[in-house]
């Protein structure tokens, strides 16, 4: 019997034992299903707890790197998603604000921790909070745990995508990048256009060749009818024409080649005058023969004082009725007054240096005035300077040519920044023009008539002091002159010369012109250089 009743006890034990188990095994299941029913999703409000009470704090907002490398900015009211589990705080540090903060780009794992399964992780945007600090302290950044619905994962996928896929542009952007392409096409044609302008302008066109070109020349002697006989090789039985048919090429840009119609509407209505020695009056007809060319009724061209030119007078003045300008020629050998003083008990000519010519009150008022002086200076008595120079009633006794002729052209630079307005007149000053007497001077056997070609080469060749003067003076000046430098390009030209080309059978033939230019020749181009000049500065 008390067996019986010690295995009933331990029966009833046991059985209670059991449902205790069973009871518990079952309140545990409900309590889980409970639990994972209740828990938050993704797409809830994610909330921060910190193991330390709150403080209102003024959170930066968080730089978040997806896992497409594209960057995002979130602040703490709106990082949603994210759970935090509370720890510990480990350590305090003085700094303020939120520091440190930086998110990579790979989901990391926490230890000791629940983990996200890989397949949840590789497709959600991982972060990676280092430390978060308060005032003056400083907490390192709780752990994350990122639960996603499968429905925020589709959004994630979609979003993700949507980063790295390049958007195509509208039919109206494309327009407007095509716009925007044409535009800039066209600021850097023009740009372009520019720099060859410039270029141009600064090219040094005294450095260059003489190229021969079927196209030239720009007139001949049957065209004109303003080539007096000193010039007029072709009438006076030149047979070679190989001289008409050279143009200056620089090297580094070409020049325009003369157009008369368009040179005529840069003078409309002005006046263009070539002061100077017969050198200039060889450019000024020269001028005259290209500008005609552009004249449809000849009668509409003439001389005002009804002259014809020779080298008997000096003054010439022709107007081109269409276009109401004029293109005029006064001789000044040397551009200062030509005179007579006593020296002793003689009238004796000479050269007021401190006097401008007189006749200057003729060039005043003109549009374009071209001025040169140099071929007289090398005439017998200026080179000897023996009681020939004069400045006030003093007649010097003896002066250096190369002084005086500074002083003559100081004199002349005056005269121009007192008289001349550069607002309405363009001045240039064409420099000396070489002679090529070989075998002596103009009167003394000197002779150029063998040569039909340019030469080669200018060995021997020195820049005359005489240009090195007048630039100097023309830097010195108010008053802007352009330089006209021709000395050096038709130091190759002895072709170009009359010879004994330049006078009628009847005058001797021994004395030839190694000075002068045959026209159309050497003097043309001298034209398209100041053609060129008027142009540049137009623009």
């Amino acid at each position: 019997m008390e067996r019986q009743r010690s295995f009933s006890l331990k029966s009833t034990r046991f059985v209670v034992f059991s449902f205790t188990i069973t009871s518990s095994i079952i309140f545990l299941t409900f309590f889980s299903f409970w639990v994972i029913k209740f828990t938050p999703f993704i797409n809830q409000e994610t909330h921060f707890q910190l193991s330390k009470p709150a403080v209102n704090v003024s959170l930066k907002p968080l730089t978040v790197q997806t896992l497409t490398g594209s960057r995002r900015n979130f602040t703490a009211p709106n990082a949603k998603n994210l759970i935090l589990i509370d720890t510990p705080v480990n350590k305090l540090d003085k700094t303020s604000g939120f520091s440190n903060l930086s998110v990579s780009g790979d989901i990391q794992k926490e230890k000791n921790d629940t983990q996200v399964p890989k397949d949840e992780a590789s497709k959600g945007d991982g972060l990676n909070v280092t430390s978060l600090s308060r005032g003056e302290e400083s907490v390192p950044a709780p752990s994350l745990i990122e639960v996603q619905s499968n429905e925020r994962l589709q959004e994630k996928k979609i979003g993700a995508a949507s980063v790295e896929k390049i958007e195509l542009p509208s039919d109206q952007q494309i327009k407007k990048e095509n716009v925007r392409a044409a535009s800039v096409q066209k600021v850097e044609r023009a740009s372009n256009k520019r720099i060859e302008e410039k270029k141009t302008r600064d090219c040094d066109i005294t450095n260059g060749r003489w190229a021969y070109d079927e196209s030239y020349p720009l007139y001949t002697n049957a065209t004109c009818p303003f080539i007096d006989e000193g010039f007029n090789c072709m009438s006076n039985g030149r047979l070679d024409k190989h001289y008409i048919k050279w143009k200056w090429q620089p090297h580094d840009c070409d020049i325009p080649r003369f157009n008369a119609t368009k040179m005529l509407e840069l003078i409309r209505g002005k006046r263009l005058v070539f002061v100077g020695d017969s050198i200039n009056r060889n450019q000024w007809e020269s001028m005259l023969c290209m500008l005609f060319g552009a004249v449809r009724d000849p009668r509409k061209v003439y001389e005002t004082h009804g002259r014809r030119i020779t080298k008997d007078k000096g003054n010439y003045c022709f107007k081109f009725v269409d276009y109401k300008c004029t293109v005029e020629y006064y001789v000044s050998h040397f551009l200062v007054h030509e005179g007579k003083a006593r020296v002793g008990q003689k009238r004796v000519q000479t050269l007021r240096i401190d006097s401008i010519d007189h006749g200057s009150s003729r060039w005043r008022g003109a549009d374009i005035l071209i001025f040169n002086t140099a071929h007289w200076w090398s005439h017998y008595k200026t080179k000897a300077g023996i009681n020939y120079y004069q400045e006030g009633d003093q007649v010097l006794p003896r002066l250096d040519v190369s002084t005086a002729f500074k002083r003559a052209l100081m004199t002349w630079a005056s005269w121009v920044d007192k008289r001349i307005n550069p607002r309405k007149t363009q001045i240039f000053f064409r420099n000396s023009a070489p002679s090529h007497f070989r075998g002596g001077q103009w009167n003394a056997g000197g002779h150029c008539a063998e040569a039909t070609q340019p030469l080669n080469k200018i060995s021997g060749f020195s820049y005359p002091e005489k240009n090195v003067i007048v630039e100097d003076v023309i830097k010195r000046m108010r008053t802007p002159v352009t330089l006209l430098n021709i000395t050096s390009l038709s130091e190759y030209r002895i072709d170009g010369h009359p010879s004994i080309y330049g006078r009628n059978k009847r005058y001797s033939s021994n004395i030839q012109d190694c000075s002068h230019w045959c026209l159309p020749g050497v003097p043309d181009t001298w034209n398209e250089l100041l053609y060129f000049q008027l142009q540049s500065k137009k623009e």
